[in-house]
């Protein structure tokens, strides 16, 4: 007894300290792709790309070490006489590691420097608008990727395999039953708000300088309530979020004169990421397994949520109007209240998944959804992207890409082998209409808050029911707790009517 006892403290202190190393890599390869992405010279790609290839090499080594594998059997095989903490943290970790164990660390290394160099070529195929710049490193990518797929193997289609990396428990089958409802859902509203007379109207021509953008953002997030020494706001080609430790989280945003209202709303996304970040948990989990997201739905319900259900709801603008007002002086001279909400919500299909208003925002990623399932059941080839994408577009949204940066070439997300992360956008749109509907309904003082500018009772109630859970509990399991059901479309399709048919006099 006294020997199995002192095995298992031996067994626990051990994967205490592994995990916190592998936290402290982790940090250390979001640091490098922050920089990357920010301030590294572009001549860099070559060093960084053995730089990240080293850290990832090491950090998968580690998890995937027998020494490792065996002190979470030890575990693992007598795992009632362990806390409930414990427990917890063990059995997730067995799932994690038996599922890392299955891939060569050869192939990490490979998969990080075909990225990293891929990243570098992807942003030159921008640059000279020309998608041949960039197909070669595509396709080696999709090869990789179907190499991963056959060590885990995953039942089902390959793209299942895909999809759980970023969203645990979800399969091809049940996105392509709920998005084919949400897909004929949104085509239909958007024909009907196209055929109203108040789309007819042209939209409002207000700009904002970049001084400007930045005074508007940054007041957002001093009312947001982002901790200033515990984040940072840079600029990115391409806005995101990075947690470098837990007192450390980068968001960027891009500040673009033709589009007023990308810095703010790209800004709101990025600051509800980093809050989830800021608040998942520390004390007895940190550095742990379960001081994580379960799943890249969830993270982007916080964004969406943040983004759409408040940032552009009428409540939010009764409050965050006059600021404008006063930072811009003149801009209350050539709107109103009532004509800035509306143009705030104007529903005009963009070619530009990242400048898409809310409606449709969801058909960008159910395109891009199908293309990679085609990917990777071979039925779609990497040459073809540039004349499907186009005809796709065309198809959902009415539009046409007039070449491939509009087109094919607008996302970074294949450049980093990041094939499956698409279908969380949508799954965390209709995660956030949830939420919103279950925290409204159930605290209708909310509203008046909002009003307010008052927005810490919304942070606490997100903190208390998703944050401060991490990876307990898997994404669709907490929906279900909070709201008392799993993913479905239609509670977002009806928010959605609810709240663009009077805008659009429907």
């Amino acid at each position: 007894m006294y020997e199995m006892v002192n095995n298992m403290k031996e067994s626990l202190d051990f994967i205490e300290k592994q995990q916190k190393e592998l936290s402290v890599f982790g940090g250390i390869g979001a640091l490098l792709g922050w920089d990357q992405m920010t301030y590294m010279p572009k001549q860099g790609a070559m060093d960084r790309s053995e730089h990240a290839a080293l850290i990832s090499t090491l950090s998968h080594e580690r998890v995937v070490s027998d020494e490792f594998w065996q002190h979470i059997k030890t575990l693992s095989t007598s795992i009632e006489n362990l806390e409930e903490k414990d427990q917890i943290i063990v059995n997730k970790l067995e799932e994690d590691v038996e599922k890392a164990r299955k891939v060569p660390s050869d192939f990490v290394t490979r998969m990080v420097k075909a990225t990293t160099i891929s990243y570098q070529k992807w942003e030159e195929a921008r640059k000279k608008n020309d998608f041949t710049v960039f197909s070669p490193h595509l396709k080696e990518i999709i090869e990789l990727e179907k190499e991963y797929c056959g060590y885990i193997n995953l039942p089902g289609p390959r793209y299942n395999t895909l999809l759980d990396d970023y969203e645990e428990g979800m399969t091809v089958d049940k996105l392509k039953h709920e998005f084919s409802h949400l897909k004929k859902g949104l085509i239909d509203l958007l024909h009907d708000i196209k055929n109203s007379r108040i789309y007819q109207q042209e939209p409002q021509k207000i700009t904002f300088n970049a001084d400007i953008q930045k005074r508007i953002t940054d007041r957002f997030l001093e009312k947001m309530g982002l901790p200033e020494d515990r984040f940072r706001l840079d600029e990115s080609t391409h806005p995101f979020t990075t947690k470098i430790g837990y007192d450390d989280v980068r968001i960027t945003t891009n500040y673009q004169k033709e589009n007023a209202l990308f810095s703010l709303f790209s800004t709101i996304h990025e600051a509800g990421h980093a809050l989830y970040e800021l608040g998942l948990p520390q004390h007895e989990y940190k550095n742990t397994v379960i001081s994580d997201s379960p799943s890249l739905g969830i993270h982007e319900s916080q964004s969406r949520f943040w983004e759409n259900m408040i940032g552009r709801s009428r409540p939010f603008w009764d409050y965050f109007y006059s600021d404008i007002a006063q930072i811009s002086p003149g801009f209350s001279e050539h709107s109103t209240l009532d004509a800035w909400y509306q143009h705030v919500n104007r529903v005009e299909p963009s070619l530009i998944r990242v400048e898409a208003d809310e409606l449709t925002y969801c058909l960008h990623v159910i395109l891009r959804f199908e293309i990679e399932t085609g990917l990777m059941d071979e039925s779609i080839q990497v040459d073809e992207l540039p004349q499907i994408w186009n005809e796709h577009m065309e198809e959902m949204l009415g539009i046409r890409p007039g070449n491939d940066v509009e087109g094919v070439l607008q996302d970074m997300h294949w450049s980093g082998g990041n094939i499956g992360y698409f279908p969380t956008y949508a799954i965390g749109t209709i995660y956030a209409a949830q939420l919103y509907k279950t925290l409204t309904s159930n605290n209708p003082e909310i509203i008046d808050q909002i009003k307010q500018g008052q927005f810490g009772h919304i942070t606490n109630w997100l903190h208390e029911n998703i944050h401060q859970h991490g990876r307990k509990y898997q994404a669709e399991e907490i929906i279900q707790n909070i709201c008392g059901e799993g993913l479905n479309s239609q509670v977002f399709l009806h928010y959605l009517k609810e709240k663009y048919y009077p805008l659009y006099d429907l």
